[in-house]
This record gives C-alpha cells, structure tokens and sequence, in this order.
C-alpha cells in the first residue's frame, strides 16, 4: 500500500486505482463515485475536487492509500 499522508495528493494515480481510507477502511472505488457529494461514477481519484472528503468519517484525500485487488 501506498500512503500519500504528509505528501498531498499525487497526481500519478492509476485512473482504475481503488482507493481506501486509512481512518475508516471504505474504499473510494470509481466505478461506483460518491453518490453523497455527487461524484458521478467513474471518476478517478485523482479528478476528484481538492476539497472532497471521505463520505463516512471525513477524513481529507490524504488519508487515502492505494489497495491492491486479490488477484
């Protein structure tokens, strides 16, 4: 896994990347967006707006890793 924590953000993110929050375990999978702040499916974590937070616990992008799926 790979923090971004005390880095911001990275821009090189993988567009089919799935992304789980580090505070709270809910993963930010863009096939599915955000329907709380509505963030239409299929937009990659990278495109999300600076401002978005985790829809569950609010924690800020930063705390977002990458996860890997079981192959």
């Amino acid at each position: 896994m790979t923090s971004f924590e005390n880095f911001g953000v990275r821009k090189d993110i993988a567009n089919g990347a799935r992304l789980e929050c580090g505070i709270c375990w809910i993963v930010y999978d863009l096939g599915e967006g955000d329907e709380a702040t509505q963030i239409a499916a299929g937009t990659p974590f990278a495109g999300l707006p600076e401002n978005w937070r985790c829809p569950n616990c609010d924690a800020p992008k930063t705390k977002f890793m990458v996860i890997e799926d079981d192959a």
